[in-house]
């Protein structure tokens, strides 16, 4: 029986959820996470890069041209933090920080063909793993799990996250 489906543990009563019972929830999640950036964080020992470095790789693939200040903010990262990784990056040939066309200030960010590829190796790596728990758990798990997730969110965030849903072909 698919995970979550009726006849599972889906009886418990979501209105009055015990501390237990949360508790294994926020536990699923910290080893759900640590299996989700695994295998990205083995591909990223072969750089020496971090999480940090990954997450701005995927943010510039998503939204190529975005400048420093949205990937600051969607990152939700210091400006120091931030500028020590996207320097890496660019010195290594993985980020192209362009002049702004608008405003000469701005700086527009795009993966390099170098980037392309190591940001398609940690996706792939990822939706294959995110792939195989949605099929085992199913459809009506899927739009669940991603509500909870939304739900989890902070406004603004879920704001922002929902743009980027929309603005997805």
């Amino acid at each position: 029986m698919a995970v979550g489906s009726p006849g599972t543990q889906s009886g418990e009563s979501l209105l009055f959820l015990t501390d237990e019972q949360l508790r294994k929830g926020i536990e699923a999640m910290f080893f759900a996470y640590r299996a989700f950036t695994a295998d990205p964080d083995r591909i990223l020992e072969n750089y020496e890069y971090g999480r940090a470095h990954h997450r701005a790789i995927h943010f510039i693939n998503r939204q190529p041209g975005l400048t420093v200040n949205t990937l600051l903010t969607t990152l939700g990262v210091t400006k120091q933090s931030l500028n020590r990784v996207l320097r890496t990056l660019v010195e290594d040939g993985l980020v192209e920080a362009r002049v702004g066309r608008r405003d000469k200030r701005e700086r527009n960010l795009f993966l390099t063909q170098k980037g392309a590829e190591l940001e398609r190796e940690l996706s792939d790596a990822q939706r294959a793993r995110m792939r195989a728990a949605y099929r085992a758990a199913g459809p009506t798990a899927v739009a669940g799990f991603r509500q909870v997730l939304e739900a989890m969110m902070d406004p603004e965030i879920r704001r922002y996250y929902q743009s980027m849903k929309d603005g997805a072909a």
